[in-house]
Parts: C-alpha cells; structure tokens; sequence
C-alpha cells in the first residue's frame, strides 16, 4: 500500500491506482468524460484535473499513477489537492473548451436529464463563454439501427471507441481527422454489428450517441423504474425497466459483477418493442378452422371437455424458454393432478436430466470464474450468440494474456483469437484421451475451463458427448478442490429451473420429440413453446404472451403474461436463483400463468392448493427449499462431473454446431420486435471487409 495525503486526509491505497481513484477512495468527487472504469485510459478530456504538490501545472488524475507520485522532500507522503482555487479554475477553463462547440441542444437531446455534460456544466463550469466564434459542424453519420448519432455534441472523449475495441471486440468505431476536423465514424459509415453496440449509448456522457428505437420517446423524470432480471439468454443479466403507465418504454443495465458487470446484449436492450407488438389479449377457441375471440369459461370449457374425453396418458404439456419456475411447479402439479407425467421443457432430442446431477448440466465455474480461468476449450457452442455477454467476459480474459482457447465444432467469429481444434465429437475424444496437442495445454493450466454449449447436448449422442466432455474436464484436472471447470452454456432462461424442479419425464413417459410426433397424445399444453412443431390432430392449449407458432397451431389460446409483467423465479445458467420484478401489468384479459394453471384446476376437477402468488412460493419451497436463496448458487459438485464422466456412450460423427442459429430471433418477444427483424436482417447482410475496401 501507498500513503498519499488527499485534501488534508492521510490514505493508503495500491500502488497501482490512478490519482483519480484514490481520490475518490478518500472520499473526494472527480468529475470525468473520457475515463471508465472498465475501459483504457485515454487522458483525453482533461476534465479530471487536480493540483498534485510540486508539480508545476495541474495534472490528469486519471492518468497519473500513484506510484508515479514524487515524497515530499523529507520524505512525507505526497499530497493532492482537489479544492484549490487552482483546480476550480482549471476544470472552469476545461468546461468552457469543452462547451466551445457544442450545441444547445439540451430541449430537445434525449439525454437530457441523465447528461453528464449537463451535470458538470452546472457543477464545475462558468455562466458565460468568451468565445463568439461560429461553432464547428458535423454532419450526423449512420451507424445502424439502434445508434442515433448527433456528432455536433461530440466532444470526442472516445469511450465509444474503446468500449468497441476493447469489450465487444467488434472494432467498428474510430476516429478520422485532426484537430478541430476529428470525427468519430464506422468504416465507409455502415451499420455496427456488435451485439453489444447499444452500450455505447449509456457510455456516452454528451448526447451524442442516443438509442434510435427510442428516439423523442419520454424524458426520464416521467419514467417508473423497476430493477429486474433479464430473460433473453441463460445469463440473467441485472437490468432495470423504465415504463410509462402501462408501457415498457426502454431496458437499461444495472451493475452486477457476478454476472453482467455493467452491460447488456442489445437483445436485452431493444427487444421492448416486442412487448406491445402481436400480443395475446384474450382467449380464443378454434371454430371450424379458424380461431374466434371468447372468454375464459368458454376457453376452459373446450379444454375440460376434451380432457375429459381422453386418458391421463394421453395428455402431455412442454413448457418453452421464457417460462418461470413458479409456473412450471404449477403445471407439474396440475399434469400430475390429471393423473400425466408426459411434461417437459427441453428441446427435441435432449437428454439433459436431474438424475445426472446438478453439476453435470450448470456452469459450474461462475461467468465470473472465468477471468480466474487460465485455459479454455469450448465444445458445440458460439458464446458470441448464445450468451453475448458471456462472451464478453471470455474476451476480457483473453485480453488479459496467457489465455489459449480452443473450439471444438463450427467456426465462428468470436471476438478473440483461437485455435481451431475440429468439427466433432472424435476431436474431443482425442483431448480426452490426450492424444490431441490442445490436452497438454488444458492438463498444464491450473484452472482450466472446459464450456459445453447446448447445441451439443441437444442430439441423440448428446449425453454421450456430455460424458466425454466430462471426461475431459476430469483428465485434465479442472476439477479438482477449490475449482470445477466443468460448464454447460445453457441458451434458455427456463432451463436449469426446469431441470430444478424436476420438470422433466421419469421412466417411460413421453418427452419433448415424442408428444411433438402426437402418436400418443389427444391433449397438449404449450406453456410459452414456440420452438415446436405439434403434429396434426393433436389439441393444443397454448399459454403465452404472442402470436407466434404455439398460439398459430394452437386450438384454445390462454394469454399470459410476459416476463416485465410478473414476479417469477429464474435460475441462471450457472445455477443463481434469480427474480423478476413486476413493471408493468398485462394487456386486456391477459392473466399470469400461475394463475391462469390455477383457474383451469378448479375446471378440471383438480383444484390446486394454493390461491395467491405467495401460497404458490410457498409450496414450491417445500418442495424445493433451495430456491428461496435470492441470488444464491445452487452449485453443483465434482462427484455430479465425475459420475456424467462415467457413463459414457456412443458418439455420432455428425459435426457439432451451436443451437443459436440467430441471435436476434430466438423467441417469440424477439421475433415480434421490429428492431430485433431490422438487426438481424443488417447482421445477415453483414460481410466482412477486404484489404482492397
């Protein structure tokens, strides 16, 4: 630790701090544009000026480094001054540059009212500019879907820069000209296609960069803010909903370092408009072929009385990928009432089971245990699709050196650089077996990581390869006390709570590729399922949120409520119970799920047992006492790898691919989003650029 005197108080700090944050350590506010935290230091904006003892000018906090600070001359401890009247007149001076340019746009810019240039303009700055000159113009530049750009406030602190270099790993944005002609652009000023590019819009401090779905939408201060959890991948990244009445106006991040830090996909981002578009707002019941608007005892009517007219056995229900714990208890409880145990909520050909252990189907090394990792082999799976943020994470390792990654299945662009190991199954069994050169690798990392995506769980080898790749992690010792490397990137919110609650199949009943097929089934209840395909003659009772292909094959439709609209359990990829917040109510007639499972128990001559929300947590944690722990870990144990490691199996030779095919489509919200259609039409057309460009 060093000692440093900060307006008079003694503190000890790292040596490796930056003035700035050890100022702020002490307690002293320094107003910054360029500087992030979690971004390079760029030095550019000289907002963050302190009177640094002995030094003959002020100097950049954020770039002047502790350990660069000179003792005093009988060695005392150097001293930093943050109030002098030599300060105040600098950052003065520093604001008024600043403000040279820039447009009073303040009426009419969508930051205004959470603008750091506002702030500090007001906190630091002067009531008058010397400078009359005619200020500088730039023509706006077009930068795709989401990111509306107004350069003439530009003060080129180039956060935007460095967020796309460092973090998306994407290197879209850069700065052209010199001096007062500098302009920050994209390449030839084509669309960014970052699945991340919508951070820049909170990183920006001037109002430069402004989201282009919500352009002139509301001001903040007529917002209602809920702090929830997202639902778009497996990660449950924090984010906070903005509403207005009762709309969903935008999505922001809210810092969480164990899971998202402080960014979010622009999946999570820009899917709002999702919400109000085809939604469900009454029950329909399908009539001579076509579906016509009803109530909900005529809705529950048709489902009783084909009930009623079939066995337990052929009754079956899936639940779909945006579907909450406490709705899936429900159901489970409502199909065994009936007397059913053909329930499921994973995709067609999986095999992932709770009888194979909590360890052997989460990640188990956390999304922050990756920065502690030291080697990594993705096996059947594209992060940068799956889980973008995650991704992110993984590059931030590898930005940090000493990083070897190796993918085993299809090519991608991953954002960072990796040796390409092969396409299947028999490549891993080579790392397993040692006979691969990547398996030194992985035996001589202290913490290797070793990430199985879905996709390559999801086929009829797909516990074979989940054995495999066990015995991987198992050989190469990333398993072992105090670290287990061994980590399933699920692609949906639902699916370790599902797996949680049991909502699964036991011994011959059917699963998710069998009640598709029909054969054996009358009645079916698709609990938010859009990503199956019902054969004919089979009666389909659809519970969701959109007009999507559940509700288009459906012949009752119940509508429900989507994630912004109820308070529901979630557990993450890595096993971290999770809740949403309600922000929101549903539109029209539309009903939460639990509810909608318990009204239609009292038709079916099954009441289930409980009458509220709370009655309903309260079952579900009898039943399951682990999942009261908000944001805890369920956690899994190196026995559950050991024990998947020894079943194992016979693999395909088919190649393994990811199970995201497009990032921005990937559920009914999604694809009911106009902005979400415009991104991935703009990814699709996407082509990498030449040297001869």
């Amino acid at each position: 630790m060093t000692k440093l005197i900060v307006d008079g108080s003694e503190i000890d700090v790292p040596p490796e701090y930056t003035l700035l944050q050890a100022c702020e350590a002490a307690g002293a506010e320094i107003p910054r544009f360029c500087f992030h935290e979690r971004l390079s230091i760029a030095g550019n904006c000289r907002m963050c000026l302190v009177e640094l003892k002995g030094s003959p000018k002020p100097v950049a906090s954020c770039a002047w480094g502790v350990r660069d600070c000179r003792p005093g001359p009988k060695g005392e401890p150097p001293e930093v001054n943050t109030r002098t009247p030599l300060v105040k007149k600098a950052r003065e001076g520093v604001m008024e540059f600043l403000l040279i340019n820039h447009p009073l746009d303040c009426p009419i810019c969508d930051q205004g009212g959470e603008c750091d240039l506002q702030d500090q303009a007001m906190a630091y700055g002067v009531d008058a500019s010397r400078f009359a000159e005619n200020k500088r113009a730039v023509e706006d530049k077009y930068i795709g879907a989401l990111v509306k750009t107004s350069m003439n406030r530009c003060i080129q602190c180039t956060r935007c820069v460095r967020f796309a270099t460092e973090v998306a790993g994407v290197p879209e944005l850069g700065a052209i000209g010199r001096g007062e002609d500098m302009e920050i652009t994209t390449y030839l000023e084509s669309a960014m296609v970052s699945e991340l590019q919508g951070n820049v819009v909170d990183l920006c401090p001037v109002g430069a960069l402004t989201s282009k779905p919500y352009a002139f939408a509301a001001r903040p201060w007529e917002l209602g803010k809920t702090e929830t959890i997202d639902v778009m991948d497996a990660l449950g990244c924090a984010i906070r909903v903005d509403t207005r009445g009762r709309e969903v106006m935008r999505i922001l991040p809210r810092v969480n370092e164990a899971v998202n830090e402080e960014w979010i996909s622009d999946k999570t981002r820009h899917v709002v408009d999702g919400l109000r578009t085809q939604r469900l707002d009454r029950p329909y019941v399908r009539e001579n072929g076509k579906l016509r608007a009803a109530s909900w005892p005529e809705a529950f009517s048709a489902i009783a009385a084909k009930v009623r007219a079939t066995t337990p056995a052929r009754l079956g229900a899936i639940a779909g990928d945006l579907a909450g714990v406490e709705e899936m208890f429900a159901l489970k409880q409502l199909m065994s009432a009936l007397g059913s145990a053909n329930f499921d909520a994973r995709p067609e050909h999986s095999a992932i089971a709770p009888d194979w252990g909590r360890g052997a189907y989460v990640f188990n090394a956390t999304i922050a245990g990756i920065e502690t990792s030291d080697a990594l082999l993705v096996v059947g799976a594209n992060p940068r699709r799956e889980a973008a943020v995650l991704n992110a994470r993984i590059r931030k390792r590898w930005r940090a050196g000493q990083y070897p990654i190796g993918l085993i299945g299809e090519r991608a662009a991953l954002t960072y650089d990796y040796e390409y190991l092969g396409a299947g199954p028999e490549t891993l069994a080579d790392v397993a077996a040692g006979r691969h050169r990547f398996a030194q690798t992985l035996s001589q990392a202290r913490y290797p990581l070793i990430l199985v995506g879905e996709g390559a769980l999801t086929r009829d080898d797909g516990a074979a390869i989940a054995a495999l790749a066990a015995g991987t992690a198992m050989a190469c010792g990333a398993v072992k006390d105090g670290w287990n490397g061994y980590s399933v990137l699920h692609a949906a919110a639902a699916r370790v709570g599902a797996l949680e609650i049991g909502f699964v199949p036991v011994a011959g009943a059917l699963a998710t590729g069998a009640m598709m097929a029909g054969a054996n089934l009358d009645v079916i209840f698709l609990l938010g399922a859009d990503e199956v395909d019902i054969a004919p003659g089979v009666f389909v009772v659809y519970i969701g949120t959109h007009g999507d292909r559940g509700a288009y094959r459906a012949d009752v439709i119940l509508p429900g409520a989507a994630y912004t609209e109820k308070s529901a359990i979630f557990v993450n990829t890595e096993g971290r119970v999770q809740m949403t917040a309600r922000a929101a109510f549903p539109p029209g007639d539309a009903r939460e799920d639990w509810a909608i499972m318990r009204a239609l128990s009292e038709v079916l001559g099954c009441k289930l047992a409980y009458d509220s929300l709370a009655m309903l947590r309260a079952a579900l944690f009898k039943a399951h006492p682990r999942l009261r722990d908000i944001d805890g870990l369920l956690g899994g144990t190196a026995a559950d790898v050991a024990a998947m490691a020894a079943r194992g199996g016979k693999c395909e030779k088919t190649a393994l691919r990811s199970g995201v095919d497009d990032f921005y489509l990937t559920n009914a919200i999604a694809r009911a989003s106009a902005v979400m259609a415009e991104c991935s039409v703009i990814a699709e057309n996407a082509l990498p650029m030449t040297a001869a460009e």
